[in-house]
């Protein structure tokens, strides 16, 4: 019992010993910096993978000159296909907010650009100096990596299928007796 108990003890010792470790956050790792002049603001933007991908998840940091306190702003990312070419007002403002893992600067945490083509990022930024506004145009998004995503969903539903198949011939082979009830 003794010895049950002690390598109990041990046990839950070492899983509160190992918790903070395993639920810490991975860092943000900038593998790319891009530089926008944001009115009188400048502001570096951060990529975590370079080249960007279409439906890759990464990570993206905006960080302005002296910091985020005192400031607000907001985003709006842009593709420019050929009806947007005419219009590149044209897209969503979302405001800026702290990235969850880098809380000292703004940021999109696992965020994607959902095709590729060429995008812009328009940055409006509200802070002690005044309202900027600024463009980081020209950034290529390349191809989805792997292939294709109709391919990736055919295979992913392939033990479905079979599963469904499985059911199917269990079912035509349970013999379909009708029971009637006994008179007592």
């Amino acid at each position: 019992m003794i010895k049950c108990l002690s390598a109990l003890v041990l046990a839950l010792g070492a899983l509160a010993l190992s918790a903070p470790t395993a639920m810490a956050y991975e860092p943000v790792n900038i593998v790319h910096t891009e530089r926008v002049q944001v009115g009188p603001y400048g502001l570096t933007v951060g990529f975590s993978t370079w080249p960007v991908r279409a439906m890759q998840s990464l990570d993206f940091t905006f960080v302005p000159e002296g910091g985020i306190a005192g400031k607000s702003g907001t985003l709006r990312q842009v593709h420019q296909d050929s009806q947007q070419a005419e219009n590149p007002r044209r897209g969503r403002n979302a405001p800026l907010a702290r990235h969850p893992r880098k809380r000292e600067v703004w940021g999109l945490d696992i965020h994607s650009l959902n095709r590729p083509g060429t995008w812009s990022l328009a940055f409006t930024v509200d802070g002690p100096a005044g309202r900027g506004e600024g463009v980081l145009s020209d950034i290529q998004v390349l191809d989805q990596p792997g292939p294709p995503l109709a391919l990736s969903w055919a295979v992913s539903a392939l033990p479905l299928l079979g599963l469904v198949g499985f059911l199917a011939v269990a079912w035509r082979r349970t013999p379909n007796e009708r029971y009637e009830p006994v008179a007592i």
